[in-house]
């Protein structure tokens, strides 16, 4: 630790610190534009001067570090004052300069409210303007459908520049000339194509980057706050979601070290509208081969018909963005009713029915930043997860090495690709590979299994083949508190099921079983749950009953549609990929006669004559946690050992390994379920993703 005497107060610092960091130790305000804690220091603002005793003009307080500060004559530490006439007056004239050519627009911008600028020149800034010459103009720029510019207002802090090439891994922003002339522009004026893109929107301290989506909709002050989780994928990002007059208009990240940071991906942010769309606000059901509307007591009155003379010949099946409590009401029922076909995966998971950490990202989302060999086998993270593959882009900047088993996906850091099949799993374990040598030395190495590798005919096999090369290479186990074998999951309900065991009792069919029983007869009737992303049974088949959101597929094929709640409509649990409990929080009521998915189930339990024992959400709450403990401890996740005694390789089962590319099941990063699928914005999104050219990640 230094010391160093900030205002008249002695503290001690690291010596690597900045002076900025050092001064708001010290409880001192330090201004700023250009400099962000996440991004390289590019000293363009000046906004952060401060006086260091015995320098001879004020500092750029983001571009010294402590350690470089010269000390008193006899050895006092370095000096520091951010409140001083010399200090006050620096920051007025810097604020001057930057609103030279900043425009006088703020009661139409939609930064207003929110923008650092106005704070800053309320705080730092002079009473008055001396400049009165002609304001220069710079040409808005095209980045696609998700920025809006306005650059007369840019002050070239380039955070957006910095952000994309370093957190996004995407070089697609960039300056062009010099001094007054220098502009912030795309590569050829292209379409920005990152999947982070949105966060370049919270890091403009002005206007110039804007949402598209949102501009004019509302005011901050207009809106209500609720932070809440989003289950866009299974990363559980924590968001906050404003809406007004029970109308979700925007979501924005909030800060959550161990998961996204301060990021989110642009699906989360800009899905919003999706929420309003193609949404199911009635009961359905299916009369002479066309839905009509019905009411609560009919629908269910039908469902119940449907279901009570069926016995063990009825299935349900959860889909990817069901809550816990929906999931553990509808195995409540079914097992009441006595039917053991009950499957929370949807996409054929082999896994299920192990230990809890053989679902697990076990190494936490944290501890990317510490594994410094990393194998990808089937997963292609930058569409599957892209604030989990932001991560990874840093652990490689770090100097991690990553290498892949899949077919070859565009990511955002260097890859040594070993194979598209299974074979190079093979390869590896014989010590073929170089990257065999890699795995033994490494301290920390990791293997991130994605769903690519688990939703295949060959699937036991290659979980076998993954397991053998964790003992083989000591990736679990070899170091006491690390666990480097960890599945990423796609879906936010996955992990949940899993840990519910919302998997098939003895005898009991999964998902796929049950729709070819479906067209076979043998079933008379299937519970879906929000399934929209498989094959369905097809119609005229047995009762389809869809509860769910959307008007999408499964809502298509159902006999009885049941409306329900959406995420932002509820107070839910989901658990993420890596085991971590958190709960969603209600911003809206559901859309019109929709209700919460466990109180359909109940209410259709009393007419089955199989009542569940709880009738208010605290009292399933009570229930859940008594049977299923791991429940209980919200928004933490430790990193899991497998239990004593346990031998990783004996995952999966022994097999053959197809010579089929381990492909990702996500083909378009923005069209993944049904609130993404019913948004224009997700739908423009797409479009523009499919005409834009592919771009050389940055190094």
């Amino acid at each position: 630790m230094t010391k160093i005497i900030v205002d008249g107060t002695e503290i001690d610092v690291p010596p690597e610190y900045t002076l900025l960091q050092a001064c708001e130790a010290a409880g001192a305000e330090i201004p700023r534009f250009c400099y962000h804690e996440r991004l390289s220091i590019a000293g363009n603002c000046r906004m952060c001067l401060v006086e260091v005793k015995g320098a001879p003009k004020p500092v750029a307080s983001c571009a010294q570090q402590v350690r470089d500060q010269r000390p008193g004559p006899n050895g006092e530490p370095p000096v520091v004052n951010t409140r001083s006439p010399l200090v006050r007056r620096a920051r007025e004239g810097v604020m001057e300069f930057l609103l030279i050519n900043h425009p006088l627009d703020c009661p139409v911008c939609d930064q207003g409210g929110e923008c650092d600028l106005q704070d800053q020149a309320i705080g730092y800034g002079r009473a008055g303007s001396r400049f009165d010459e002609n304001k220069r103009a710079v040409e808005d720029k095209f980045m696609g459908p998700l920025i809006k510019t306005v650059m007369n207002r840019c002050i070239q802090c380039t955070r957006c520049v910095r952000f994309a090439t370093e957190i996004a891994g995407v070089p697609e922003l960039g300056a062009s000339g010099r001094g007054e002339d220098m502009e912030i522009t795309t590569y050829l004026e292209g379409a920005l194509t990152s999947e982070l893109q949105g966060n370049m929107v919270d890091l403009c301290p002005v206007g110039a980057l804007t949402s598209k989506p949102y501009a004019f909709n509302a005011r901050p002050w207009e809106l209500r706050r609720t932070e809440t989780i989003d289950v866009m994928d299974a990363l559980g990002s924590n968001i906050r979601v404003d809406a007004r007059q029970g109308e979700v208009l925007r979501v924005l990240p909030r800060v959550q070290e161990e998961i996204n940071e301060e990021w989110i991906s642009d699906k989360t942010r800009h899905a919003v509208d999706g929420l309003r769309r193609q949404r199911l606000d009635r009961p359905y059901v299916r009369v002479d081969g066309r839905l009509r509307e019905a009411s609560w007591g009919e629908a269910l009155s039908m469902a119940a018909d449907a279901l009570r003379p069926c016995g063990g010949a009825v299935g349900a099946i959860a889909g990817d963005l069901a809550c816990v409590e929906s999931m553990k009401a509808t195995l409540d029922l079914f097992t009441a009713l006595g039917s053991p076909n009950v499957d929370g995966r949807p996409d054929g998971l082999v896994l299920g029915g192990g230990p809890r950490e053989s679902w697990l990202f076990n190494a936490g989302i944290a501890g990317i930043d510490e594994a410094d060999a990393i194998l990808l086998v089937g997963t292609n993270p930058r569409i599957e997860a892209p604030v989990l593959n932001a991560r990874l882009r840093r652990a490689w900047l770090r100097g991690a090495e990553i290498a892949s088993v899949g077919a070859a996906a565009d990511l955002t850091y260097r890859v040594t690709q070993l194979g598209e099949d299974g074979g190079a799993l093979e390869r590896l374990l014989a010590g073929e590979e170089d990257w065999a040598t890699r795995l033994e030395g490494a301290r920390r190495p990791m293997v991130i299994v994605g769903q690519g590798a688990l939703i295949r005919p060959d699937s036991a096999a290659l979980l076998r083949a993954v397991g053998q090369l964790c003992a083989r290479f000591g990736i679990s186990g070899r170091e006491a508190g690390w666990n480097g074998y960890c599945v990423l999951h796609t879906a936010a309900a996955r992990v949940g099921a899993l840990d519910l065991g919302f998997v098939p009792g003895p005898g009991g069919l999964d998902a796929a079983a049950m729709v070819r029983a479906m067209d076979a007869g043998s079933l008379s009737a299937l519970w879906l749950l929000g399934v929209d992303e498989i094959d369905l049974p097809a119609p005229g088949r047995g009762t389809v009953i869809y509860v769910g959101t959307h008007g999408d597929r499964g809502a298509h094929r159902a006999d009885i549609v049941l409306p329900a709640a959406a995420y932002t409509e509820k107070a839910a649990i989901f658990v993420n990929t890596e085991g971590r409990v958190q709960m969603t929080q209600r911003a809206a009521f559901p859309k019109g006669a929709a209700r919460e998915d466990w109180a359909i189930v109940r209410a259709l339990s009393e007419r089955l004559g199989h009542r569940l024992p709880y009738d208010s959400h605290a009292q399933l709450h009570q229930r859940l946690l008594a049977d299923h403990p791991v429940f209980a401890s919200l928004d933490h996740a430790p990193r899991r050992d497998f239990p004593a005694g346990f031998d990783v390789a004996s995952l999966g089962a022994a097999g053959t390994l197809s010579s089929a590319a381990l492909v990702s099941p996500v083909r378009d990063f923005y069209l993944t379920n049904p609130i993404a699928r019913a948004s224009v914005v997700m739908a423009e999104c797409a479009a523009s993703r499919r005409a834009a050219p592919v771009l050389m990640a940055a190094e």
